[in-house]
């Protein structure tokens, strides 16, 4: 009898999880690297990045193994090939959990399984077999006395939603209700959560830029530029949310409801092929710092405020042996050396776009000779403290001139601003509101200078706004006597799947809406 109540623990604690830790914002880890480090030097990595929670794509022993005792929280992946096998086998499903998930608990905390990837699109006649696997899986966790530790899922792309806008009326496919209808019932009566993959970089490169390229990034967007959902004229401030609201109302549209969304991914690529300008490090560095804020928040979408939105950023390396396009190899955030590939917010601190806190810190590409200039003159006459920039200590990785400089200019700036003091050195330096904190290297951070009350400088759009084509004025319904809302999407969600297939083109949207009296 007492052997039990570890696992009532364990329920009360996953019942009450949305509601007390807030949000957390993980990572995945794909294998498809040609030079993965050890598995020991990847959990240390974590560690410095200050990634709590985990998803490996398969049940990569390796990094099982490392992960125990770490206080890292892991989801385990089946493959799409293996989801084949076990769906037609409630043994093969038993031995699969004693092999990839038994064996490691409780060293290891995995804490879910995600079965399969973005299969019902990507293998559509495998929809049954799904269902079964999923059923299974759970079975065999309760044989092993893990079901109450060991959620069970499965990560979809946004293409499962055949009419994306406005959210408040979004459905599934359906051709896939009978399907997702088992699914939401299975997750239901399981206490699980449905698992999501959300990318707005394809929803905005697929869009034929028909809505702003900042409602992509999270970045503020000007009165006229605002989406607003018509019927129940909720206000959407990125796509990121409205994907989301738009699953929650599918999910709604089958008469289900309180199972939370866990976005299994989300990022942006950071080097291009030659049509795909928006793959850049700039960019994505303003994407992922924004989702790490936005997630940080602890908010919920508009429709669901009050449900954090737990999200895992794709990915941790860049998986090279992957097929093209070029971006496709190219969405890591750390080097297989452990560097960031760009400035990462930390995860410990919650820095959003309307913060106060502003940095100064060295330009990507700046001219390493003025930057080392600039850092020997911060380190010395400029009376910086550069000591947690040595050898040793926290600062000192990674190591090189960008990081060096970037953390002297800040505290040369931090220190001196308030005497005039400035963040240029030989317009090699940039204030910017991403915090650029890593692990247990802590930057300063001060409210703007140049505003009486402190608030910091919105972020600059990357690009001017899109121009939209508007109706003429005989299709405008009488516009004079309306205030113009653009409502524009182009849900075209979710990520070509892993092993490369393209997604089918979908529809683009455009809605403009007419309010209050302010003509064009």
């Amino acid at each position: 009898m007492h052997d039990k109540w570890p696992a009532v623990v364990l329920l009360l604690m996953s019942s009450m999880i949305f509601h007390v830790r807030g949000a957390f914002v993980g990572i995945n880890i794909g294998t498809h690297v040609s030079s993965l480090p050890p598995a020991s030097d990847v959990v240390s990595m974590l560690k410095q990045y200050e990634f709590t929670h985990v998803r490996l794509y398969n049940a990569n022993a390796q990094l099982l193994k490392a992960f125990a005792n770490s206080s890292i929280e892991v989801m385990v992946g089946v493959t799409n090939e293996e989801v084949l096998k076990i769906g037609k086998s409630p043994s093969a499903a038993a031995a699969w959990v004693n092999k990839n998930v038994a064996l490691y608990i409780p060293a290891t905390n995995i804490s879910a399984i995600a079965v399969g990837s973005e299969l019902l699109t990507s293998i559509p006649n495998a929809a049954p077999v799904l269902i079964r696997a999923m059923k299974y899986l759970y079975k065999a966790l309760v044989a092993a006395n893990l079901n109450l530790q060991v959620k069970v899922s499965t990560p979809q792309s946004m293409d499962v939603i055949l009419t994306s806008f406005p959210p408040s009326t979004a459905t599934f496919n359906s051709s896939l209700n009978s399907t997702i209808y088992q699914l939401l019932q299975f997750l239901k009566n399981t206490n699980s959560y449905y698992m999501l993959n959300v990318y707005p970089y394809y929803g905005y490169i697929k869009g034929n830029a028909y809505f702003p390229f900042d409602y992509a990034l999270f970045q503020p967007l000007s009165i006229n530029r605002q989406i607003v959902d018509p019927n129940t004229l909720l206000h959407y401030n990125n796509m990121f949310d409205a994907m989301l609201d738009a699953t929650y109302h599918s999910i709604k549209a089958l008469n289900f409801s309180g199972i939370p969304i866990v976005v299994t991914e989300s990022g942006w690529p950071w080097s291009d092929g030659a049509n795909e300008p928006h793959a850049t490090k700039q960019i994505a560095e303003i994407y992922v710092n924004n989702l790490i804020n936005r997630v940080l928040n602890g908010s919920g979408p508009p429709s669901e405020p009050t449900k954090p939105v737990n999200t895992y950023i794709y990915e941790l390396f860049s998986e090279d042996q992957k097929l093209e396009p070029m971006s496709e190899k190219n969405w890591g955030v750390l080097s297989t050396k452990g560097s960031a590939i760009y400035r990462l917010s930390s995860l410990s601190s919650r820095v959003t776009g309307s913060s106060s806190v502003v940095y100064c810190v060295a330009k990507d590409g700046a001219d390493s000779g003025k930057l080392q200039n600039g850092l020997n003159w911060a380190c010395g006459q400029g009376g910086a403290n550069c000591s947690a920039i040595q050898p040793g200590q926290p600062c000192f990785l990674p190591d090189n001139i960008i990081n060096h400089a970037s953390y002297a200019f800040n505290d040369y700036y931090q220190k001196m601003q308030r005497n005039g003091g400035t963040c240029d050195f030989e317009g090699t330096a940039t204030l910017t509101n991403t915090n650029p904190s890593h692990g247990s290297c802590v930057y300063t951070g001060s409210g703007n200078p140049s505003s009486g009350n402190g608030a910091s400088p919105p972020i600059p759009s990357l690009t001017p706004e899109p121009s939209i084509d508007f109706p003429s004025s005989s299709s405008k319904l009488e516009a004079e006597q309306f205030h113009f809302l653009v409502v524009t999407h182009a849900f075209f969600q979710g990520k070509p799947p892993r092993e490369g297939m393209q997604r089918p083109i979908i529809l683009i949207e455009l809605l403009v809406l007419f309010g209050m009296h302010n003509p064009l």
